[in-house]
């Protein structure tokens, strides 16, 4: 990174947003002993363009004198090695010849005397310069491709540049529906459909167009998958949906308010099971006193002094539940 070279991008007046944020990103770049040699993923990753929108805005910048692109290239592999940018500022620096555009006057006036602005673009005069980057001026040649023709062996077919505005590819529609219909196929059997088939009182011979095909399956398997209900439910909801609505349904969209509704008895159910589980059962009222406290002191379980009046005691040895020794050990007078 170079502060001065940075300085230097940001003092340039007369340049697009874009274009001025990719002249000083090349500068953020440049390193004052080697140079400014970033590639082109990595600058068109800094400016958060794609590669086709930089080559763009590299060509600008070329047109109007502030860098110069030098294609490199191996001499042994042919293979392509990052470009060299050759900033403005840079000793020795010299523009590629531009010819200006009449109606912007963009570029320099280097090897073409200057014309007058009522003039058109004369094309035996722009044969040998760079096109105006807002109109196009010039020779249609592409300026951003300088390499020889041996082709390199990385891109032997071409080196015309790909445009990769859209990278994000979506996906065609045709093979994802091919893909969940082989899903819903797999998910629900046709012994299952069939059975939903005839609970609905449908003919299976002159199904509606909204039964026919996957999508019917795969609406049967969201109610199995998303809403909780087994097969079994699935087609005895059917059934009961009949007595409110004794025509067969045109689709199955018909029946998601009676599955919905099925799935929500079935929660509250599962709900109230639970809540009885957890119930502790009732313990039974003491009806015989003197029976109970009788097998407590014949028991070895902790038993208070106090806990037996003299009526109890009474009451337990007139019945005989006890005896006054088995008292006496106990505690009790």
């Amino acid at each position: 990174m170079s502060h001065e070279a940075t300085n230097w991008a940001i003092k340039q007046r007369g340049l697009k947003p874009t274009t001025k944020i990719v002249l000083w990103h090349l500068c953020d770049r440049f390193n004052p002993d080697y140079g400014c040699f970033p590639s082109q993923d990595r600058l068109a990753h800094d400016c958060e363009i794609s590669r086709s929108t930089l080559n763009d805005h590299l060509g600008q910048l070329e047109a109007v004198g502030l860098l110069r692109r030098v294609p490199r290239l191996d001499p042994v592999t042919k293979r392509q090695l990052p470009t060299r940018y050759i900033l403005g500022f840079e000793p020795g620096f010299t523009p590629v010849a531009v010819v200006p555009c009449p109606e912007t006057g963009h570029g320099q006036d280097q090897d073409v005397e200057s014309r007058d602005s009522t003039d058109v673009c004369d094309d035996d005069a722009m044969a040998d310069a760079l096109p105006c980057p807002d109109f196009g001026h010039g020779d249609e040649a592409s300026p951003v491709s300088d390499f020889s023709a041996e082709p390199c062996p990385e891109n032997p077919e071409s080196r015309v540049r790909i445009s990769d505005t859209n990278p994000v590819r979506e996906p065609l529609s045709k093979p994802v529906k091919e893909e969940e219909g082989a899903q819903a196929r797999e998910a629900i059997s046709d012994e299952v459909f069939g059975n939903l088939i005839e609970a609905l009182g449908l003919d299976p011979a002159a199904l509606p167009g909204w039964w026919q095909g996957w999508p019917p399956r795969l609406h049967v398997q969201r109610w199995r998958d998303e809403l909780g209900l087994t097969e079994a439910e699935i087609i005895a909801t059917a059934e009961a949906s009949r007595q409110e609505h004794p025509e067969p349904p045109d689709g199955p969209k018909a029946l998601d308010r009676a599955m919905q509704r099925a799935a929500q008895r079935k929660v509250e159910d599962a709900g109230r099971k639970r809540r009885k589980a957890k119930t502790a059962p009732a313990t039974k009222p003491i009806t015989d006193l003197p029976a109970f406290y009788a097998d407590l002191v014949n028991s070895d379980r902790y038993l208070p002094v106090s806990a037996i009046s003299n009526t109890m005691r009474d009451a337990m040895l007139a019945r005989g539940l006890v005896t006054p020794e088995r008292l006496r050990e106990r505690g009790v007078r």
